[in-house]
Order: structure tokens, then C-alpha cells, then sequence
């Protein structure tokens, strides 16, 4: 039964995970490709345009590999974890028709019209259909938020005799106290990957001398983005979350803040350590007394409850690995705010696209935004274990017990082995894109 689990878990963590990368770009790529569509609307300056045009080219390659990555994981409730959908499918099947009935098509037929129909629509409809796009991927964030946050925090529903879960009050789905912080939180982490991704390319131009205006207006605009989006993202975004999991998730917050006894004063915030399980405690320690109470209670001596407090089923299945995902995005987050907010300095002391070394830095920074949000996203679903839906369906009661873990492995493989091969396709496909540049696309 455990490796069966272990083996479900695993192929749905790497699918969804490879699945992720590209989500994260188009819902905030969407955003900014509005931005230039409309300073173009009130500018005239042709280069917005062509921005616009350019980052919709790459989001179309993007957007296609997500729908082709995803439709494996929503066959992955009907074969690994068919007793889950069962169960809750009453509930969560709501939200995700959904997104699939409003949020898909509503971003796949504006793409089309965004990508094909500038000359017939003329530019205000174009920059509707750019906006439309933008609320698509936005409001399908929304709903497969919206069905997370049950699973983090269930409501509004009701147990039937059969053990299935219906849902009581509707408009508590979508009032969840755990929703608007992690809907927010997740897009504007998007943004920071897209500033992030915009910003890369446009120093990369600077750097081979090519599309060199075009480069200068992708810098600004990404690190200008990057910035406000990475301390929207710490606080309040990442602050009003933390404190949701200290509401809410009392155990997961001690694991993911490596608090093994409870102190009885305040609580320290810990910058520096590695868990140890077998001597229940932190090695190699650095950290600043009564910090997190602070954070989480705005109270210097509030106490916060150790794992010491809770039996062992009801913490979190892999402690260092929740521990070490959260402190990884949280330290480049931090990160982030540093390196964007001295490139808006030199930008500001008009310095910036003359500084060689923070060019390459922020070029050769664009994996991390995505190895951030993949780790805050681990943060959420490992410090739900040993949960399903929080409080309610245990992991080892959802999964399917016909599905043997052989054919799990199988299939495992071969997902590794396609993906790969999607995922050079994608770079080479986005790579042909860069090179051919913005000003190609006047031809």
C-alpha cells in the first residue's frame, strides 16, 4: 500500500509539476502584454506593439504546452485517485468544469483573435481581445485556486450517508478565508516570473547588440514589474498566507518553520538550519528571538506551538522537505527584491543598460522566479500531508486501489520521457522566437 501511494504521489507531483512551468508564465505574461497593447493605445509608439505581438507569440507556444501538459493530471483523478474523485468529486468538479467551460475557451478564442486579427479589428478591439485573454488566464487561476483552497481548508460542505462530499453552501466556495490570499499570492508570483522572463530577454538584446530599443524598453518594463511584484508577493500576499497556515494549519506552520519544541515566550524566526529528525531539532541554527510572533501575531511573546504539540499522524509526511521548500522561496524571494530593486536604482540614475555584470545577472536569473513558485506550490501540498482535504480524507483514502504501483512506475516513465521531449521542443520553439526578435515581426 505505501509504495502504491508513494508511486501516485510521485507521478502526480512530476506531472504537475513540469505542468506548472507554463501556467505561471501566460498568467503573468498576459498581464503585461496588456500593458503594452495599452501604452501603445496612448502612445502611438510603435515598439509597444511590437511587444505586444512578440510576448503573445511566446505566450501562444506556452499556453499550448500547459493544455498539453495538463489534460495527463485531470486523467490522473480517474486512474490514480479514483476513490478522491469519487468522494469529493461533487465539490471539486464544480470548479474545475469551470475553468474549463469559461476560463479555456474564454483565453484560447481571444488568443486566436489577439495573434490573427489586429488588421481586421482594428487596435481598441485588438486591445480588448488582449485584455480578455488576460482575464481568461486570470479567472482559470481563480478556479483551480478555488478548489485547492477547499482541499487546504474545506467549507460549505456536507458528508452523505455514503461518505461523499456535496457542497452545502455555494457561495462559501468561492468565500473561503483561504482563497483571495492564495489566489493573490499565486498571481503575483506568476508576474515576478513573467518581470522576470521580460527582463531576461531584454538584457540579452542589450547585451548581443540587437533589438537594442526593443531590449531597453523589455529591461525597463520587466524589472520595474519585478520589483513591485516581488514585495507585493512578500507582503501582504506571502504575509496574509503565512498566517492562514498558522490559523489553519497549526502543524504545517511549525514544520515549514522548523519549530520542533515550543518556546515559551516568543517565538524565533529561523534564517539558517537543517532538520534533524532523529534529535528533534534544528542544526547549524542562526536565528533572531521572537521575530516570527511578532510576524504572525504582532505580538513580540505570543506563543507559537511546536511540533512537540501534535501527534506524529497528524504532521506533515516529509518535514525536511516542506522545511527546506519554504525556506528556498522565501530566500529568493528575498533575493529577488535585491536584485531588482538595484537595477530601478541604476535604471533611475540612467545607468543601467551600461552596467555589463547586472545585465548577465538578470539574464541568467530567469530560472529561479520558476524554481520559486515550484517550491511554494510543494510548500502548500506537502504541508497539507497526510491530508487529501484537510482534516477530512487521508491521502492513503483517495487513491485508487486497482491501480497497481507497476503500472504507476510505467507510466511514470514514459511522462518523464515525452516531457522531455516537449520541453525541448518548447525552448527550441521559444528560442527560434527570441532570436528572430520583435522587429521581425513588421515583415
Amino acid at each position: 500500500m505505501e509504495d502504491m501511494i508513494f508511486y501516485d504521489r510521485l507521478q502526480f507531483a512530476f506531472t504537475i509539476t513540469f505542468h506548472y512551468i507554463f501556467p505561471q508564465l501566460t498568467m503573468g505574461l498576459s498581464l503585461l502584454i496588456v500593458f503594452f497593447k495599452w501604452k501603445f493605445l496612448r502612445t502611438n509608439i510603435e515598439k509597444y506593439n511590437d511587444a505586444a505581438k512578440f510576448f503573445m507569440k511566446i505566450f501562444a507556444v506556452n499556453f499550448t504546452m500547459g493544455v498539453v501538459t495538463g489534460i495527463p493530471m485531470e486523467f490522473q483523478f480517474g486512474t490514480n485517485w479514483a476513490k478522491f474523485s469519487e468522494l469529493t468529486g461533487g465539490i471539486i468538479g464544480q470548479t474545475l468544469a469551470m475553468e474549463g467551460l469559461f476560463s479555456f475557451f474564454l483565453e484560447s478564442s481571444f488568443l486566436v483573435l489577439f495573434i490573427f486579427g489586429e488588421k481586421l479589428m482594428g487596435q481598441k478591439l485588438h486591445f480588448l481581445t488582449g485584455f480578455l485573454v488576460f482575464l481568461g488566464s486570470w479567472a482559470s487561476g481563480w478556479f483551480i485556486l478555488a478548489t485547492n483552497a477547499w482541499m487546504q481548508h474545506p467549507v460549505g460542505y456536507e458528508i452523505l450517508e455514503n461518505g461523499k462530499y456535496v457542497l452545502q453552501n455555494f457561495s462559501a466556495l468561492f468565500g473561503n478565508p483561504w482563497l483571495i490570499p492564495a489566489f493573490l499570492h499565486n498571481q503575483i508570483a506568476s508576474v515576478v516570473t513573467s518581470s522576470f522572463v521580460v527582463a531576461s530577454i531584454g538584457a540579452f538584446y542589450i547585451l548581443r547588440n540587437k533589438s537594442v530599443e526593443h531590449g531597453k524598453l523589455f529591461l525597463k518594463t520587466g524589472i520595474i514589474f519585478g520589483l513591485i511584484s516581488s514585495l507585493l508577493l512578500a507582503f501582504p500576499t506571502g504575509d496574509w498566507n503565512a498566517k492562514n497556515v498558522a490559523k489553519y494549519q497549526p502543524a504545517s506552520f511549525a514544520a515549514m518553520e522548523g519549530i520542533f519544541k515550543t518556546e515559551e515566550a516568543g517565538a524565533e524566526i529561523v534564517l539558517i538550519g537543517q532538520p534533524n529528525m532523529v534529535e528533534k531539532k534544528l542544526d547549524n541554527k542562526i536565528a533572531v528571538p521572537n521575530i516570527l510572533s511578532f510576524l504572525t501575531y504582532q505580538d513580540w511573546n505570543k506563543q507559537i506551538p511546536g511540533m512537540d504539540q501534535f501527534k506524529k499522524e497528524e504532521l506533515p509526511g516529509n518535514i525536511p522537505a516542506l522545511y527546506y521548500s519554504y525556506h528556498i522561496m522565501v530566500g529568493l524571494g528575498t533575493i529577488f527584491i535585491a536584485i531588482m530593486g538595484i537595477a530601478v536604482f541604476f535604471l533611475w540614475k540612467r545607468k543601467l543598460y551600461s552596467i555589463k555584470p547586472l545585465l548577465w545577472i538578470i539574464m541568467f536569473l530567469v530560472p529561479f522566479p520558476y524554481i520559486a513558485n515550484i517550491t511554494g506550490w510543494y510548500v502548500a501540498e506537502l504541508g497539507r500531508q497526510p491530508y487529501l482535504v484537510y482534516g477530512l480524507l487521508k491521502t492513503s483514502e483517495g487513491i485508487s486501489p486497482t491501480v497497481s504501483s507497476g503500472n504507476t512506475l510505467f507510466t511514470l516513465l514514459g511522462f518523464v520521457g515525452l516531457y522531455m521531449l516537449l520541453g525541448l521542443l518548447f525552448l527550441v520553439l521559444v528560442g527560434k522566437t527570441i532570436h528572430q526578435g520583435p522587429k521581425h515581426l513588421k515583415h
